[in-house]
């Protein structure tokens, strides 16, 4: 058993029950679940950092060294209709969308490149300290992830650190979360090197709730070890699902949230 898990035994016995009654630390944490509407075709080779949907397309943003690029992609097939490749020295990580700009984080160069949203040409250049890894746009403020267990709130035009947030699960620190997705008051996250992503509440930092994709992971068949894991999730505001894959998986899924 986990530390995470022992800590939460443990509270839950301090409580005097088997099952999060109100007052516990644990009841504000809902399990969530899932069921798939579709399974749709995934670049197998596409090593996926960044994933949103604009004007009824995936923007896709893929990692590692020499073969990261900036994509777009039909949501029905699979195919990729336009992308703009990184150099060789860059590594590719999350992704937003800024009224007319595309904002494509990198890992470990402190540098956020931005383009057209309409030709993917360069025209900018933004600079931040650590690492980058997730990123999502809410209408108002960036919200991004190093790896840590903080949320760097930022200024959308000029990337200033408005606010810094501890994302939190039972009180305790959470860390290594990845991709993001703005969805309303709360972000949802990978988390790196899991099959869960996680429900957090953008004002507070407290995760709300939790989704296991082990059934997911299971289907793409492709190894953890590998690197094929679990990443990226895109908000459909239209139908109210979400579509969800993984790094060099070869299936896109759309599933529907439910729960909490």
């Amino acid at each position: 058993m986990n530390t995470r898990n022992r800590l939460r035994f443990a509270l839950l016995a301090a409580c005097g029950v088997a099952l999060p009654v109100a007052g516990c630390a644990e009841a504000g944490i809902a399990p969530l679940a899932f069921e798939v509407q579709r399974t749709l075709p995934h670049d197998a080779e596409a090593y996926t950092q960044g994933l949103l949907i604009h004007e009824g397309t995936f923007l896709e943003s893929t990692g590692q060294y020499g073969s990261s690029d900036l994509r777009q992609v039909d949501i029905a097939t699979g195919r990729v209709l336009r992308s703009h490749a990184l150099s060789e020295e860059h590594f590719g990580e999350g992704i937003a969308v800024v009224g007319d700009r595309v904002i494509q984080l990198t890992w470990k160069a402190g540098l956020a490149f931005v383009y057209d949203l309409e030709t993917f040409a360069p025209q900018d250049t933004l600079q931040y300290e650590g690492e980058g890894w997730g990123l999502c746009h809410d209408g108002a403020s960036l919200f991004m992830t190093d790896g840590s267990g903080t949320l760097f709130r930022r200024d959308p035009v000029t990337f200033e650190v408005l606010e810094e947030i501890r994302v939190t699960r039972d009180g305790f620190s959470t860390r290594d979360l990845n991709e993001l997705e703005c969805v309303g008051e709360h972000l949802y996250a990978n988390v790196y090197m899991t099959n869960e992503i996680v429900r957090i509440d953008k004002a507070t930092g407290a995760i709300t709730g939790e989704l296991d994709a082990l059934q997911l992971a299971l289907s793409s068949n492709r190894p953890a070890e590998a690197g094929a894991v679990f990443n990226g999730i895109a908000w459909d505001e239209a139908t109210g699902t979400f579509y969800v894959t993984g790094k060099l998986w070869p299936e896109m899924f759309e599933i529907a949230i439910s729960g909490g």
